[in-house]
């Protein structure tokens, strides 16, 4: 009996974490970073964006890091994969690319339009 009664706590504990291991990857990609892009024709820049998901999709808002008073730039659409996603949204006349794959549980790593270096951070605050 006591056998049955630890079998079914372990099954119990199993189920439990990998639903909450299921909830997690689901969103990954949302909440609040830090996009930083180095060696621009303009110098490095950083933008901040608050991912969320509206009806099913990531969405947000991106803003200058350096700069409050700078406008915000709308996120026209979000490309998720499970371990990568492509942020597009239209900049200066031209539609804009930032592509990020996962580094760790924290950090992603990619490129904006295929030439320059992108990296982000997850922020812990907004």
């Amino acid at each position: 009996m006591k056998k049955v009664s630890v079998l079914f706590i372990l099954l119990f504990l199993g189920l439990t974490f990998q639903g909450f291991s299921q909830t997690a990857s689901k969103d990954f990609f949302a909440g609040p970073w830090e996009i930083s892009v180095f060696e621009t024709p303009n110098g490095d820049a950083k933008l901040k964006t608050t991912l969320t998901r509206v009806n099913g999709k990531l969405t947000g808002v991106l803003s200058d890091a350096t700069n409050a008073t700078a406008p915000k730039i709308q996120i026209e659409q979000v490309i998720e994969n499970p371990d990568s996603i492509s942020i597009l949204f239209f900049a200066e006349g031209t539609d804009v690319n930032i592509d990020l794959r996962k580094k760790d549980e924290n950090n992603l790593e990619g490129t904006l339009m295929g030439m320059f270096t992108a990296k982000a951070k997850r922020l812990s605050k907004p």
